[in-house]
């Protein structure tokens, strides 16, 4: 099975932690030339570091802040004159959690920007090195909402399933081009969001953390939550050769919690 990454560079979001810091570990394992985008210089040197050269790779980083998307563009732009990339990997933190009949329109207005549009800016500024190198790889990193909303991420059940249909349409135009688009959908994994939505349980209930995380591993038939290098390794398969026939699918990363196919 041909998994060798060596010769192709890669662009991945939310680099400097958790499941971003994991996927550009993998793929620069697998021979892959990374550049970590993240807000924070200095976590993105430090994520840098760990990355394998091994096989000669070269790996920089992107600093930009999806919320001023002109200038997300212009480093966008100046990465681009140095060279073209054949993977894209989309993955930012998801927005703040709360019921959807309480979100304001300010809510949707961000995370559609910095999910959705910020996602789409990076693919047109990507997709002609693509082409040109007749091969292409678009990861998104969402969320297994876009199968069965998640209670209390109201804004986040929203803007996942609209990036999910964006990719799936991008699936289809793409293809002749020998691009794929593909969705991994992470479950609870051992990440900062999930200590997020965990200590926001946590305040909403009496229970304890302890309590809290046991009911939410019953929730999975593995009955643990998942570290980030399991879900880095399906981004990983699916930015390889291996994977050139698989395209528009949502493959769900969440130990069997997902109860639909």
């Amino acid at each position: 099975m041909n998994t060798s990454l060596v010769g192709k560079n890669a662009l991945v979001g939310g680099g400097s932690a958790g499941i971003g810091r994991a996927v550009a570990a993998e793929l620069a394992q697998l021979g892959a030339n990374v550049t970590l985008l993240a807000r924070s210089e200095d976590r993105l040197m430090a994520a840098k570091e760990i990355l394998d050269t091994s096989q000669g790779q070269m790996h920089d980083i992107l600093v930009a802040d999806y919320s001023d998307i002109e200038k997300l563009k212009v480093g966008v732009d100046a990465l681009l004159e140095k060279r073209s990339f054949q993977i894209l990997v989309n993955n930012t933190g998801g927005p703040p959690g709360g019921p959807i009949s309480e979100a304001s329109d300010k809510e949707f207005i961000s995370a559609f920007h910095n999910h959705l549009l910020c996602n789409h800016l990076l693919l047109q500024a990507l997709l002609p090195g693509m082409k040109k190198a007749g091969y292409g790889r678009v990861i998104n990193v969402i969320s297994t909402s876009v199968k069965e909303p998640i209670v209390g991420l109201g804004v986040s059940n929203t803007t996942r399933w609209a990036v999910a249909s964006w990719a799936k349409t991008l699936s289809v135009e793409l293809g002749e081009f020998g691009i794929t688009v593909n969705n991994v959908l992470p479950g609870f994994t051992n990440t900062s969001r999930l200590d997020e939505i965990i200590e926001n349980r946590v305040k909403k209930s009496a229970a304890s953390r302890s309590v809290i995380e046991n009911s939410m591993k019953s929730q999975v038939p593995l009955r643990r939550f998942a570290e980030p290098e399991e879900v880095a390794a399906a981004v990983a398969f699916l930015a390889s050769p291996a994977a050139g026939y698989i395209s528009g699918i949502n493959l769900p990363v969440d130990g069997g919690r997902t109860k639909s196919l």
